[in-house]
């Protein structure tokens, strides 16, 4: 505006100076302008005083005063509409009709560089229309506009529903920090969005590993409102308050992105939270709890459910089996094997007698019938989602804002979240179970067999390993000797070399009355020649012998050549005599190199999986479980003087404490408050493991850790934190730690610094504007 002022005078005097000698001009000119050009030293320098240069002008120059007074006509035009916000208001309104979103934003820039946000109805109308177009640029500048106007002071431009569909799509978009920014800014200026609402926005946010754990801190913030019986439902002013209560729906959502995001130990707060709240468990939210139990090694809880697990009468078929599967994975966990062989058996016997008597129904593992189930989680066979739901989820195909606004009660929200937990249970599903159903019944797989041979034979249990895979024989009946689980065990424990191990069941498999193939005895004999173990070899044909088992010519060619190599040429020749009279065809010699060759192609089921999980599988240390439980227990207690000897004890007897102990010592120093020197002890034991053992740190524990520091002014550690954590690649909740800052430190070093300060307290300043700087207030 200010330089279409400029422009005009300056043309103003341009023409003044083309009028003629006499330097005059007409008095319409001034008449018509509205500024007081007569006070301007150009303009004034064209009179004389005595207003000869007026009749000269009327009678000389009619034409230039007709090109000067429509010169001020455009002039006084364009500053009109310069300065005119309906214009742009109207502008803007019909750019979003006509989809010009860049000149809309344009339009929208000039109104507020000149008088700020343009009406209520325009801003609303500018949010819908880039919303409803899915574009991530114009969403960007949409959350953009809002924040600026919360800056502002100016929240109350904004309808409810315009910010609540602001937040779905851009968590539908993958936008899941934005998202949660609107629904805090919604709670913050009390326009309380019902939790069928909100729990959609969740469930799009909780489709990534930083929205998933966005969606549990939210629910724990939105739940901390209700803790306790704080709101009073009665009251008729608490009705929206009351409608936004987190539901089973919506911490299913969240506890469903946790688990398959990895991030447990939030997970298991929300269940913590969920009696204080009074939330109502359904089938789905049973599972889910049995996962993040098992997860978290919660072995006490995970039991405690199978009550509500036995009792309740709508689980389908894969969610029992998910259930169990927990429950003894959990036992594995822990080194549990008496726990886990019970198990098995007993779903052993019980298979086997509904496989006799046709009573399936009756069985101790009982499911539900699918007919009567009214969970959201179905049978995997039913469990697809439909080609029109997927086509839903496919961009530019949303729900428009007309849509949302009909939706009253958000039902087509709801079924969006339902969809969304339905194919995350299913991601769940396609983990490797323990435990399969066929018609309802409940039977191991070779996992599960794998697994706990593996865990009895490096516990060093050989003989309690052979028990329990004799009594699975008596129970499964396997066709043949040959396909029994013992016979694979002990011919993967011969490929390993554990020659011992198999020797020993062998020994268990024979008292036990069992028949051996005579292919178990060849390949042992022939693994005892290659180590060049004598007497283990006159020992086991001591036993063949006895048992009347013929051994096969590759066998007898290990043991002659044995005998050469030993320089034994009469036992050589005995056992050529005895190979002779057994009428045993000799083999190529190339048959019997490799005395583990002829089992080469039984390592094609069972057997290989065991070799792969003995030779590649982890084995972890279940003394850790047990001694995190110990201290969890303490630190939810708030007795950390306990949890700290206890702590001290596990270290004591060569336990590593893991990420999982810290962050229980952390969160119990947390919720003591002041502990901040202990915390920051921890965090140097912390950088010491992680320098010089495997541990790595968890986006978890280190939020926990920031959270404390930053709480007790530990900026310099805090620092160090946010360092680590943005090497990792790990999600920080800038807002969060915003929030908490200016609830805690708003005042703090907001002055000019003193003059006179120690370096100690210089870098304390230092350490503290950095992190100001990082969160965006400085």
């Amino acid at each position: 505006m200010l330089r279409i002022k400029k422009l005009r005078w300056q043309r103003l005097c341009s023409w003044v100076g083309t009028l003629g000698s006499n330097h005059h001009v007409v008095s319409s000119l001034l008449l018509n302008s509205r500024e007081a050009i007569i006070c301007h030293p150009q303009i004034c320098g064209a009179f004389d005083g005595r207003g000869h240069g007026f009749s000269s002008i009327n009678r000389g120059h009619t034409a230039v005063m007709n090109r000067t007074r429509f010169f001020l006509t455009m002039a006084e035009t364009i500053l009109v509409q310069a300065r005119d916000p309906a214009k742009l208001s109207f502008d803007i309104s019909n750019a979003i009709d006509e989809k010009r979103y860049i000149d809309a934003w344009r339009y929208m820039e000039q109104h507020l560089e000149m008088e700020g946000f343009p009406r209520k109805s325009v801003v609303n109308k500018l949010l819908v229309g880039y919303v409803e177009t899915l574009d991530a640029k114009l969403l960007e500048q949409a959350f953009g506009l809002v924040e600026r106007a919360f800056e502002d002071g100016k929240q109350t431009l904004f309808e409810k529903k315009t910010l609540m569909y602001l937040a779905l799509v851009l968590a539908r978009c993958g936008q899941p920090v934005p998202a949660s920014v609107i629904l805090r800014k919604l709670i913050k200026m009390e326009e309380y969005p019902p939790v069928t609402a909100w729990s959609a926005v969740l469930a799009y946010m909780s489709c990534s590993p930083s929205g998933a754990y966005l969606a549990a801190e939210l629910i724990l913030e939105i739940g901390y409102l209700f803790q306790d019986n704080r709101i009073d439902p009665r009251k008729k002013s608490n009705a929206p308050l009351i409608a936004m209560k987190p539901n089973a729906l919506a911490i299913s959502v969240a506890l469903a992105g946790c688990l398959v995001s990895g991030t447990t130990r939030i997970a298991e707060q929300l269940l913590d939270m969920m009696p204080r709240i009074g939330v109502k468990i359904d089938a789905t939210l049973l599972i889910l709890m049995a996962h993040i139990y098992e997860r978290n090694g919660r072995r006490e809880e995970l039991k405690k459910l199978k009550r509500h697990i036995d009792e309740a009468h709508n689980l389908t078929d894969v969610q029992f089996r998910q259930y169990y599967n927990c429950l003894l994975n959990c036992h594995l966990k822990f080194g549990d094997l008496d726990s886990v062989s019970r198990m098995v058996l007993e779903m052993l016997r019980k298979a086997k007698e509904a496989k006799t008597s046709q009573a399936a129904a009756t069985l101790m593992f009982e499911p539900a019938k699918s007919g009567t189930s009214s969970s959201f989680m179905k049978d995997s066979s039913t469990m697809e989602l439909s080609s029109s739901d997927k086509d839903g989820n496919e961009p530019g195909s949303f729900m428009s804002f007309e849509d949302f606004c009909k939706d009253q009660n958000f039902i087509c929200l709801q079924q969006e979240a339902n969809k969304i937990l339905v194919s995350q249970s299913l991601m769940l599903q396609k983990q490797k179970e323990l435990i399969m159903t066929e018609q309802g019944i409940l039977q191991p797989t070779d996992k599960t067999y794998v697994k706990l041979a593996k865990a009895f034979l490096v516990a060093g249990k050989t003989k309690d390993l052979a028990e329990f895979l004799i009594k699975v024989d008596k129970e499964d009946s396997p066709p043949s000797v040959q396909d029994s689980a013992l016979v694979d065990v002990i011919n993967s424990c011969i490929s390993l070399g554990w020659l011992d191990q198999a020797h020993d069941l062998l020994d268990e498999m024979r008292f036990a009355g069992m028949k051996t193939s005579s292919s178990v005895y060849s390949l042992l004999l022939k693994a005892y020649c290659k180590e060049k173990r004598m007497s283990e070899v006159l020992s086991l044909l001591r036993e063949v012998r006895k048992a009347g088992i013929q051994l096969d010519a590759s066998c007898y060619e290990a043991l002659i050549q044995s005998k050469v190599l030993q320089k034994d040429t009469s036992g050589a020749l005995n056992l050529f005599k005895e190979m002779k009279e057994a009428k045993i065809q000799r083999v190529d010699h190339k048959n019997y190199e490799d005395p583990l060759g002829s089992g080469a192609k039984s390592e094609a089921g069972f057997m290989a999986k065991l070799l792969q999980e003995i030779k590649e599988g982890e084995t972890a240390d279940c003394g850790v479980h047990d001694w995190n439980n110990v201290i969890h227990f303490f630190c939810k207690k708030r007795l950390m003087q306990d949890a700290e000897k206890a702590l001290k004890k596990m270290r004591s007897l060569g336990h590593t404490p893991n990420a999982q102990t810290f962050h229980s010592m952390v969160t119990g120093y947390a919720a003591i408050g002041g502990k901040y020197i202990e915390v920051a002890e921890l965090w140097g034991e912390m950088k010491s493991l992680a320098a010089a053992t495997p541990m790595k740190f968890d986006q978890e524990l280190l939020d926990s850790v920031l959270y404390t520091f930053v709480r007790g002014g530990f900026f310099f550690r805090a620092n160090e934190v946010v360092e680590t954590m943005e090497k990792a690649n790990m999600f920080i909740d800038k807002y969060k730690y915003r929030t908490l800052f200016l609830k805690y430190h708003k005042t703090l070093y907001k002055g000019k610094a003193p003059k006179y300060q120690t370096e100690a307290q210089s870098k304390k300043r230092e350490a503290a504007l950095a992190f100001k700087r990082w969160i965006g207030l400085f």
